[in-house]
């Protein structure tokens, strides 16, 4: 009798509980807050994130691990600790409303950096500051003040944070500190150029070096160790490079000199090059378009050049404005358009051997990209000229060449390689993929292998949804031992010889367990795999959506830290001690930050962004397994609302775009935007199910069709679903499967279709206003997959059997859409178009045009309004609520609120 009743104590205490929680409301939005920013301290004794609520100012907090005390700094924002860990710095700007005042007062709206000392309340700021950096000992804090109005340099205050002393050094125009931080360097650049030049200060003395002065411009300061591993400290940053020039008024582009600083702190050298050393090409210059780096081993420098041109005066009135577009252009004008800053900075890739004054250029008007690698001599090349085409989508095909870096010259390795995987952390090998092959190219010995020989299967993701080449799984890494490379499969992981002798399944279980295994690297300075030691892999289970971390030990199976129904983020490890920061989350938990041992063990939850959810009502996920009538095995995530009750059947919302249900466990963070956010809807009664599309090729919107009407059967079978109350959501791509699924049943009450393409035969001409292709390459091998030269000529019963606009009078299902007249992916007239047709047939559509907005809105005011509108419309057609007056009657244009607006 005492048990029964303390169940039913529990019971009644549950639905008490549930009885008081608030529905949230997009009214409540305000109160939630994400996770930016997160910063490790080197011990992890400290760590630094911000707070952004939705629609307002940011918090950065700075924690202490040990005991949770934070310290809170309104508006703070880019924490930064120093290498000791006893500093944090960070910059500050002021509150949004102080913002706007300052704006409309049209006065500088300045930001301050700050160092402070975690041992104590001590800080040292600086007003009006524009950048910042600690020296890598952490015995420096430097920072560069804004530029004053009309003025090219600054103050450069240079903070000793040892002794807390502070220097300033007037008209900076850059600076950097070498990685062993024996040395600050930085440009001046004056008014009327005096004293502009390369200083180099000691940090240890204080002295200064002037290491070339001129009237002149300098910029593009560079040391040899900026991309320096740690071990490779002390033996770099011995070598500093420059530009320095004059612009000239009837040029278009900025004469330069690359100047070249080596053997600092002993008896310094400088090498220059111009435009007229030996064997430079005419009419070109050395380009500050393009920064300089050096190469790993520190005896050449790689720069851009570009060629020049004389102004002519013209005037724009004389002048025709008329762009010719040509069926011989190798891009359409739109592309050229789009992409026309990017070609007026293009530079091409060259080399300077400094200690033996030679250059060589290394890119040419065909093979336009050199990509860099780590290698002592060569590089690989680009050429892609062959394989320009419209058709083009999701790869971009080319010729590889071995560049030689001391001679210039170039040599065919391979033609037209459509899935590149990159170099080897030393740049001997390249891998790609060739047909289904994985191939290894040797710089050295200019052999080519075939290192998946061996294997019992292909490295191609052979599930891959587009009919093109379809893509590798990827590589995971290099071994430290330099004879394999590691690569994924679909769920393994595989060490492949680089002879191409052996393949090994070095993970064994994941293909039979359907789990898939990923190597973590915990060191980002680590560059090679180091298979003597144990291996952290991050795991997906395909079909349970759980996550974690196993630990592999290479010959034997891996072994389970920690695999559970929450999905994690990335780890990030304290570069000095055994503690991880990571996230987690689920549907019911924000991914708050934890900290661990690097085994996983004894999790703690550091942060708590949104302990205001407790109030709300909120649902729970589950996972559903259906199949639509091809046969195929499909799963979906599925949404309960809040107070869900065994049996009974809700309103529903399908909102879908292809694989969804690995968003099982992603956390439903209410904010504006165009989508509908599940907490929102679950806490308000309805049942949200994401599932998963496979589509067939040439049948995008009868694919979609079949498996949403299975899903929605599903649903309803299992007594989930309210029959009568189903509607759809989708938005893009989704946005086309909505408007097709509306022309083809009236199985939904109502649909809500997001910047659809509506009509595939005029879509297929349609441009990518954000980058100017046409759409062909989308149709035929891209999202829509009709097929490679699948084209509305060759096939119209096709595109017409999948056409949303070819089936409007079949239409019987209320709808609305949503489009931004800006729209940079649809164009904004697709949406028109199906409005427009729907209403000449007499359905019941209403165009929600948001003018000035992109493929998904932007502007709060608008994510706001979209938010409100759409969810009076589902509650209209699926929970039976009056619908407000812009439903019945709309809103005529002079009644429109923003057109009475100031």
């Amino acid at each position: 009798m005492r048990i029964f009743t303390l169940i039913c104590l529990f019971v009644f205490s549950c639905l008490n509980l549930q009885a008081q929680q608030k529905t949230l409301q997009l009214e409540d939005y305000p109160k939630w807050s994400r996770v930016i920013s997160p910063e490790v301290s080197p011990t992890g004794d400290w760590f630094a994130y911000s707070l952004r609520p939705n629609g307002s100012d940011d918090t950065l907090h700075i924690m202490s691990v040990a005991d949770r005390s934070i310290i809170r700094v309104p508006n703070g924002w880019r924490p930064a600790f120093s290498k000791k860990g006893n500093y944090v710095a960070y910059f500050t700007r002021p509150l949004e409303e102080e913002a706007e005042k300052l704006k409309k007062a049209k006065k500088p709206i300045e930001q301050k950096a700050h160092a402070r000392k975690l041992s104590g309340d001590a800080e040292y700021s600086i007003a009006n500051s524009a950048s910042m950096a600690f020296s890598n000992d952490g015995k420096f804090w430097a920072v560069l003040k804004k530029k004053p109005e009309g003025a090219k340099g600054a103050d450069l205050i240079l903070y000793d944070l040892q002794k807390e002393q502070a220097m300033s050094i007037g008209n900076v125009s850059e600076f950097a500190f070498n990685q062993k931080s024996s040395h600050l360097a930085y440009l001046v650049d004056a008014e009327d150029q005096i004293g502009n030049g390369v200083y180099l200060l000691s940090l240890s003395s204080k002295s200064t070096d002037l290491l070339d002065a001129s009237k002149a411009s300098y910029q593009s300061l560079t040391w040899d160790d900026q991309n320096a591993k740690k071990e490779e400290y002390e033996e770099k940053g011995n070598q500093l490079a420059v530009l320095r020039g004059n612009k000239v008024d009837t040029l278009w582009q900025q004469p330069n000199d690359l100047l070249v600083f080596y053997d600092l702190g002993m008896e310094t050298k400088m090498a220059t090059l111009d435009s007229k050393s030996s064997g430079f090409p005419a009419d070109f210059v050395i380009s500050d378009k393009e920064a300089l780096s050096f190469s790993e081993d520190g005896k050449s420098i790689f720069f851009g050049i570009k060629e020049q041109e004389e102004k002519i005066k013209m005037s724009k009135d004389t002048i025709a404005n008329v762009d010719v577009w040509h069926w011989k252009d190798p891009y359409i004008q739109s592309v050229q358009i789009v992409r026309a800053n990017r070609n007026k900075n293009f530079t091409y890739q060259s080399v300077y051997h400094f200690q033996n004054d030679d250059f060589k250029q290394l890119a040419d008007e065909e093979m336009r990209t050199v990509l860099d690698s780590k290698h002592p001599k060569y590089r690989l090349g680009r050429d892609e000229t062959p394989y320009i085409s419209d058709v083009n989508w999701g790869v971009s095909p080319a010729d590889f060449y071995r560049v030689d870096i001391t001679s210039g010259d170039k040599k065919l390795i391979v033609k037209e390689v459509k899935r590149p995987l990159g170099f080897s952390p030393d740049g001997r090998y390249y891998l790609y993929q060739k047909d289904t092959a994985l191939m290894v190219y040797d710089f050295d010995t200019e052999q080519i292998t075939d290192v998946s020989s061996k294997a019992p299967l292909v490295f191609m993701d052979l599930e891959h949804p587009y009919p093109h080449e379809k893509p590798p799984y990827g590589v995971a890494g290099w071994t430290k031992d330099g004879k394999h490379v590691i690569v994924n499969h679909k769920f393994d992981l595989w060490q492949l010889a680089l002879d191409g002798s052996s393949a090994e399944n070095i993970t064994k279980i994941g293909d039979a367990e359907e789990i898939r295994f990923r190597l973590v690297q915990l060191d980002p300075n680590q560059e090679w795999v180091n298979t003597d030691q144990a291996l952290l892999l991050s795991v997906y289970g395909e079909w349970t959506k759980k996550e974690g971390f196993y630990e592999l030990e290479v010959g034997k199976s891996p072994k389970p830290l920690v695999y559970e129904d929450w999905s994690y983020g990335n780890p990030m490890k304290a570069e000095e001690s055994d503690r991880v920061f990571f996230t987690k989350q689920t549907f019911e938990n924000f991914p708050d930050y934890y900290v661990a041992n690097t085994a996983f063990k004894n999790q703690e939850r550091i942060t708590d962004a949104n302990p205001q959810q407790a109030e709300y009502a909120w649902g729970k996920r589950k996972l559903i397994d259906f199949t639509d009538s091809r046969g195929n095995k499909l799963q979906g995530a599925l949404t309960l609302p809040a107070g869900y009750e065994e049996g009974k059947a809700y309103p529903t919302i399908i909102y879908f775009y292809e694989k969804m249900s690995n968003r099982h466990h992603q956390y439903s963070m209410p904010v504006y935007d165009d989508r509908p956010h599940f907490s929102t809807y679950a806490s308000n009664g309805y049942l949200i199910f994401m599932p998963d599309i496979v589509f067939d090729e040439g049948r995008p919107g009868t694919s979609s069709l079949d498996v949403i009407t299975s899903a929605a059967k599903e649903l309803i079978k299992l007594g989930y679903a309210d029959e009568d109350r189903i509607g759809l959501q989708g938005h893009s791509w989704g946005g086309y499967q909505t408007s097709f699924i509306l022309t083809q049943t009236d199985m939904f009450r109502c649909i809500v279709t997001g910047a659809p393409p509506t009509n595939l035969e005029s879509f297929y001409n349609n441009i990518y206003g954000s980058s100017g292709t046409v759409h062909h390459g989308i149709m035929e091998i891209g999202q829509v997959r009709m097929g490679r030269d699948v084209t509305p000529w060759t096939h119209r019963e096709d595109y017409q059997r999948e056409n949303p606009m070819h089936h409007v009078p079949n239409i019987k299902t209320p709808f609305m859409i949503l489009h931004g007249t800006d729209d940079g992916a649809v164009d904004w007239s697709q949406g028109l178009e199906l409005f427009n047709a729907a209403r000449r047939n007499g359905k019941e559509v209403i165009f929600l045009s948001y003018p000035k907005e992109g493929h998904h809105l932007a502007n709060e005011a608008n994510q706001k309004d979209f938010q409100k509108r759409m969810k009076a419309y589902f509650d209209h057609y699926l929970m039976d609520k009056p619908a407000p007056k812009w439903m019945i009657e709309g809103v005529p244009h002079l009644e429109k609120q923003y057109e009475r607006a100031d």
